[in-house]
């Protein structure tokens, strides 16, 4: 069976290039809102996820989903921290911390609507089991003193937590003296102070998580099946990457549902009009169908022809919606973890599988909007479509 020659259905598209602009951008715009609702998904996941190190466990109490309401006292924390197995600092002290979080209300800059935010107590050691957080702007608080530093998003987008601002809650007033770079992982949304005087200052006697690295990682179901089996521990120990992959899911599933919802309402209207502008091709064409019919073409030919012709139309238009959603990726934004009710920067993220998912779902809206003109194309008679011509 002869075949149409791709180059007669590129043509046909450019022939008609004003249509097939106004056609390609309505697709295009389904096809932004599709990717970047993937792209927000992928980066809140990629923060999150970044934010646990791998090789660290982290411990909550039992049933506790977040820190923010956990609580482990400080027997629990040395029971743990006396198990065999964990790894040491240069200095010979075990890499425990114990720490608490809670959450600080604050001005948002520029708008001064409030929103919540992270304070996290640490110390030296807790710095040590992060080692993707660096100091890029002043220097470490000092222990014992009412000084914070804060990560790179809290900085920028909240009144008074610039180098050298003052934040106060807890009934006194603190000095920001440093500024970290997280490596754009949810620490970056942050505030830390010396967790001896969090724990004061909030008026608690327990910290809230425990993070601890092992010597030998691959040892960690031991140490966890340990931990578990003493009945003085009632904590859930987990892999830290694992808390916050799991912190990660409520929120992206959620922005997955909307988005997606809104691109297939969009795609609706997309779909008709490539329907509509493939309907007009095939009825301004009614004479060249049928000298393609009578110079020996098939009916399976001409449906894969106008086919062809509607795939390519989309994947025009999903390749100008792909380039439009990728400069999202420079773009900064902030929204709340339904986890955690707190505030957490990210980015927009473009993958391999988000660009692949994006044409294929482009094309799908160009099958589905092509195939009945293009089987009205191939269903019509040689003798009718000579006569219109």
């Amino acid at each position: 069976m002869k075949q149409v020659p791709l180059s007669y259905i590129a043509r046909n598209l450019w022939v008609r290039r004003v249509t097939t602009f106004l056609t390609a951008a309505g697709l295009a715009l389904v096809v932004y809102v599709f990717a970047t609702v993937l792209m927000m998904s992928e980066g809140i996941k990629t923060t999150l996820v970044a934010t646990g190190t791998p090789g660290n466990l982290l411990a909550l109490r039992k049933g506790a989903g977040a820190e923010i309401n956990s609580g482990v006292s400080r027997e629990q924390a040395a029971i743990l921290s006396s198990l065999p197995g964990i790894a040491t600092a240069p200095d010979g002290r075990l890499l425990v911390s114990q720490e608490p979080v809670v959450l600080n209300n604050l001005p948002k800059r520029g708008s001064g609507n409030p929103s919540n935010v992270t304070v996290r107590g640490t110390s030296e050691t807790g710095l040590l089991l992060r080692p993707q957080v660096r100091l890029v702007e002043g220097r470490m608080f000092r222990p014992g003193s009412s000084e914070l530093v804060v990560g790179r998003a809290t900085a920028r987008g909240f009144e008074g937590a610039g180098l050298g601002g003052t934040l106060r809650f807890a009934q006194r007033d603190w000095t920001v003296v440093g500024v970290f770079d997280a490596g754009n992982s949810g620490f970056d949304s942050e505030i830390w102070g010396d967790s001896e005087q969090m724990l004061q200052a909030f008026r608690r006697v327990s910290s809230s998580s425990v993070i601890l690295r092992l010597q030998d990682p691959s040892t960690a179901e031991a140490f966890v099946a340990r931990a578990a089996a003493d009945p003085r521990l009632t904590l859930d120990l987990k892999p830290e990457r694992q808390f916050y992959e799991e912190q990660s899911r409520g929120l992206a599933i959620f922005i997955n549902v909307l988005g997606l919802a809104l691109s297939a309402i969009f795609s609706v209207g997309a779909v008709v009009g490539a329907m509509i502008t493939m309907y007009a091709a095939v009825a301004s064409r009614t004479g060249e169908i049928a000298t393609l019919r009578a110079l020996g073409f098939r009916r399976p030919a001409v449906l894969w022809a106008f086919l062809l012709e509607s795939l390519l139309l989309a994947l025009v238009g999903g390749l100008l919606g792909l380039l439009a959603a990728s400069f999202m990726q420079g773009v900064n934004l902030s929204t709340t973890n339904f986890q955690t009710f707190s505030e957490v920067a990210f980015r927009f993220v473009l993958t391999p599988v988000i660009a692949v998912q994006t044409l294929l779902f482009a094309l799908v809206m160009g099958l589905v909007g092509g195939f009945l003109p293009a089987w009205a194309a191939a269903r019509l008679p040689i003798v009718d479509g000579l006569r219109a011509a």
